[in-house]
């Protein structure tokens, strides 16, 4: 029997809709589906991921039982065993560990975009462990928390041909980190002459290339920059003084506080022309200015919640918040939102207390997330609990080694491959090595897997529902349904956490039998159905501008969630966290000692500036690797930098160069790119999947070319716990060695 059947791809976060064949329950065909969102076909042409999912469905690496550990740790050898074995095992296991250490030894890590977020955090917070893992301390949170605290709620980019004067983008690429709709947006911003584009970013990149202004500025010095834009908007006073004076708190400070941040100051330190910096702050108060910043500046340490709270205030004192063109309060879900189904209150106060993070990162915690929670909830509205309150990866490496505050000896890996994608690899390696049990949820046998003891068959794209929500902070989510049921024994996260989560007593907390039951349940406060959503692909409620001035009950405006019902320039939150009560400009990471550079200076190497974790399609992390079309386009790991900074260190573009800081060294080759002249930027996630299953003692040549080798996830960031992938240093060295990587 042949049907037609909807699905979605799951290659990256925006899950576009397609159309399946299916044959007797197989796949064979997959083709766009104009009709649901987002279809563009812009989109679609330019994208080589989607055309992936047919051979990834049933490649042949895909783990399709589940497999055990049969050998030592690392070594390769695997058996097959049946599901109901698996669970009872990992069940019995973490059921005496839990005995043995209590309920915070269990941690856990996750990624994406193949996996949904709430179920492992369901499982976590059920077992009563607070210790689950992921990126956000860099790449969300911190504007998150940062718009949360300042606005009362979190703020999105509303961008309107024939309304929004500018359009800033700061430290991001869309062109290359999603391909997305918005990314021919902003190719049709460059082609305007209504609206103007300003690229803030150290590369020159294809946002750059069709900006009317770029802004090459240092890397972890944008917060000086934006203070620097309020200089200039502040002293020749081009703020919205009626916006300011009705509903901003703390003016006179900002005015004061920014006083010394001229644009001559700043051009120096950010590397930038002073009059691009005047230029830029006139741009930005001129009209309705949309802004959109990216993982750039979440990676930077120290800086990473002062900037963002910079860019706060100049969005604040020139009018652009909750204003149609500039950027809208986003609204609460009439679904039920991730915190709800996540189920992080049955925590309880012993539970709460285990958090690592309470005494090193006093927003990150359960203590921080109840004081904004305090003001969100002015309005109905409550941030993600989970996401919030996400322990730092530092101090889960130091549980594991040293057992101290208390013993984490287990670890669930959510679709994510930490050997590759988190900082500091030979740490995460001897922390994961001496664990005593480890569950991979997976398509393949990553080099991460291959430490495990369990590697559980993860299904994927076109076989599992999706509705993506991003945390739950807006009104808004899309996705569609499975086309098929998982092929061989491949079950979703949801189907492994619930089997685990009945086995350990959490039944009553698990009444959907499937993901796709759990999302009618979530939708059902809409009065849609899950058919209903399937049919189009999205819900979507557009926020509502000019929320604060939206009049209550007694006839008082609803104003904002914050401490004083204004949008806070001068946070009265913030000091009681030991935090700033205005931005200011933090120091920078340095990873290579006094010694090592001199070491290395005596033998030719060169002591600079180094960026990392740039996307780079069609790769995503350390995923899509194996793909012969993909490598004999880009078929290496390599370091771009300049033309004059190449030729001033005596390198060539093929060059083999050596990077090193004080936690290790990789090997990459030259590439030449347009960026700045003083800074290096480095192709991240690189390992050998051709090579077949990964294990000791290369793991799938995982030290070869792994930027995490070189970086620390030493909490640099005294709110949020960040640490730092850009604005840190290393030395480079000519090596006349050759490196292993060719196509495939």
């Amino acid at each position: 029997m042949t049907e037609i059947k909807p699905t979605n791809c799951h290659f990256c976060g925006y899950c576009c809709a397609f159309l399946a064949t299916v044959e007797d329950g197989r796949v064979v065909s997959l083709e766009p589906d104009p009709t649901r969102y987002p279809y563009d076909e812009r989109i679609l042409a330019g994208c080589r991921r989607w055309k992936m999912n047919l051979d990834v469905l049933d490649g042949p690496r895909r783990v399709n039982y589940p497999i055990k550990r049969a050998g030592e740790r690392g070594s390769g050898e695997w058996e097959r065993v049946s599901w109901d074995e698996a669970f009872d095992d990992i069940a019995g296991r973490l059921t005496g560990l839990r005995e043995r250490y209590g309920s915070g030894t269990l941690a856990s890590m996750i990624g994406g975009p193949h996996a949904s977020f709430w179920p492992l955090h369901r499982f976590m917070s059920l077992f009563g462990s607070p210790n689950n893992m992921g990126i956000g301390q860099i790449c969300w949170n911190p504007r998150i928390w940062m718009d949360a605290i300042t606005f009362g709620w979190t703020v999105e980019a509303d961008i309107r041909f024939g309304l929004t004067r500018a359009l800033f983008i700061w430290g991001t690429n869309p062109a290359q980190s999603d391909n997305s709709a918005f990314w021919q947006t902003i190719r049709a911003v460059g082609a305007s002459d209504d609206m103007a584009l300003v690229c803030v970013d150290p590369r020159y990149t294809q946002i750059a290339a069709i900006a009317d202004l770029w802004l090459p500025v240092k890397p972890g010095t944008d917060c000086t920059l934006a203070l620097a834009m309020l200089n200039v908007i502040v002293s020749e006073g081009l703020e919205d003084a009626e916006f300011v004076g009705q509903w901003c708190h703390g003016f006179d400070e900002l005015v004061e506080h920014v006083r010394p941040y001229t644009p001559e100051y700043a051009g120096a330190f950010c590397g930038v022309d002073p009059q691009d910096i005047v230029k830029v702050a006139r741009l930005f108060a001129e009209g309705r200015t949309a802004l959109v910043s990216g993982r750039g500046i979440d990676q930077v340490g120290k800086s990473v919640a002062p900037t963002h709270r910079a860019i706060c205030c100049l969005r604040a004192v020139t009018g652009n918040v909750d204003r149609e063109g500039s950027c809208i309060l986003a609204e609460a879900s009439d679904f039920t939102s991730e915190v709800d189904f996540e189920l992080s209150d049955l925590l309880t106060d012993e539970q709460k207390e285990l958090c690592l993070n309470t005494p090193f990162a006093p927003l990150q915690c359960f203590e921080g997330y109840d004081l904004v929670r305090e003001q969100t909830e002015k309005l109905g509205r409550r941030l993600p609990m989970r996401y919030m309150t996400s322990a730092s990866p530092d101090l889960v490496l130091k549980a594991m080694e040293t057992g101290e505050p208390y013993r984490v000896s287990a670890l669930i890996v959510n679709a994510t491959n930490p050997l590759l994608t988190y900082a500091d690899t030979n740490r995460v390696y001897r922390a994961l090595m001496g664990l005593e049990l480890i569950v991979v949820l997976d398509y393949y046998i990553t080099p991460s897997a291959a430490v495990a003891d369990y590697v559980l068959p993860c299904a994927g794209a076109i076989e599992r529902p999706i509705f993506q929500i991003h945390g739950g902070v807006a009104n808004t989510g899309y996705g569609g349904p499975a086309a098929v049921e998982p092929y061989y024994e491949r079950k979703t996260d949801y189907d492994i956490f619930r089997e685990l989560g009945l086995r350990l007593g959490q039944g009553q907390h698990w009444p959907d039998e499937t993901l796709a039951d759990a999302f009618a349940t979530q939708l059902a406060p809409t009065g849609w159905s899950w058919q209903d959503y399937c049919a189009i692909g999205i819900y979507h409620v557009p926020p509502a501008p000019e929320k604060h001035a939206m009049l209550r009950a007694d006839g008082t405006p609803q104003g904002f969630a914050t401490t004083s019902g204004k949008i806070e320039l001068a946070s009265e939150l913030l000091p009681k966290l030991g935090g700033q009560r205005l931005p200011e400009q933090g120091p920078f990471m340095r990873l290579c000692s006094e010694g090592l550079v001199a070491r290395l200076s005596e033998r030719g190497g060169h002591h600079v500036e180094m960026l990392t974790g740039s996307r780079k399609q069609p790769y995503n992390a350390s995923m899509y690797l194996d793909n012969p079309k993909f490598r004999a386009r880009t078929p290496g790991p390599v370091v771009e930098m300049s033309e004059a900074m190449a030729e001033n260190l005596g390198f060539a573009a093929g060059d083999t160069v050596e990077l090193e800081t004080d936690f290790g060294k990789a090997r990459f080759t030259l590439a030449l790119a347009p960026m700045r002249d003083d800074v290096i930027n480095v192709d991240y996630g690189w390992w050998h999947p051709e090579r077949g299953v990964p294990h000791a003692p290369d793991f799938g040549g995982i030290w070869e070319s792994n930027v995490n080798t070189l970086t620390s996830c030493e909490m640099q960031e005294q709110l949020i716990g960040t640490w730092a992938y850009n604005a840190i240093d290393c030395m480079i060295t000519k090596v006349d060695d050759s490196l292993t990587w060719d196509t495939i």
